[in-house]
């Protein structure tokens, strides 16, 4: 049974974590947009020169750049027993471009699936982070933009797939098991609708 999801979260709400976990449980790659732009970056391709133009100067990398490079991404072979994808789409637009990337492949979606998580606890989180991690940049005000920008942008998205009827949402506050163990227990459950 193939597995094709779409993980949505707020920053700070652990997407990148339980994406790694996830895409184990299920045997399926888990495809990072941030991860597409650096190896893009690293390996020097065009794509990955231009996504550095904007990155370099702190500006999102445009939808259709985005739309290309995860279009090239689920061609490859490693996709075709599924994928979960994290990062993507970001935005009402690129919901509309994924679906016809799926469609010109023949595939849809089986599942978008949020992980909710208060937003002073993960401003909380992040700040702590960056403590840890030596991101002076991160800062409180810097954080808050972040959460509002995604509240703003992405979370329509749930709304789109709500009304699809392929959201699920899990909390994704508490130990990390105990929210992989729930974001399982919800892909199962919806799994053979």
């Amino acid at each position: 049974m193939s597995t094709r999801l779409v993980l949505l979260g707020p920053p700070g709400a652990g997407k990148g974590t339980q994406a790694a976990r996830l895409a184990e449980r299920f045997g399926v790659p888990a495809i990072s947009t941030g991860d597409i732009f650096r190896a893009n970056i690293k390996g020097g391709t065009p794509l990955g020169r231009t996504v550095q133009e904007y990155t370099s100067r702190g500006a999102l990398v445009p939808d259709s750049v985005t739309n290309d490079m995860v279009r090239d991404r689920l061609a490859q072979d490693d996709v075709t027993e599924g994928f979960l994808l994290d990062g993507y789409p970001r935005n009402v637009a690129q919901v509309g471009e994924l679906d016809v990337i799926l469609a010109d492949a023949g595939l849809t979606l089986d599942l978008a699936v949020e992980i909710t998580a208060d937003p002073d606890v993960v401003a909380e989180r992040l700040l702590k982070r960056a403590e840890i991690e030596g991101r002076d940049d991160d800062t409180e005000d810097v954080i808050r933009h972040r959460l509002d920008i995604y509240s703003q942008e992405t979370a329509p998205i749930a709304r789109v797939y709500g009304e699809r009827g392929l959201l699920v949402q899990v909390d994704g506050i508490g130990d990390v098991d105990a929210v992989t163990e729930r974001l399982v227990a919800a892909i199962g459950a919806t799994s053979g609708r």
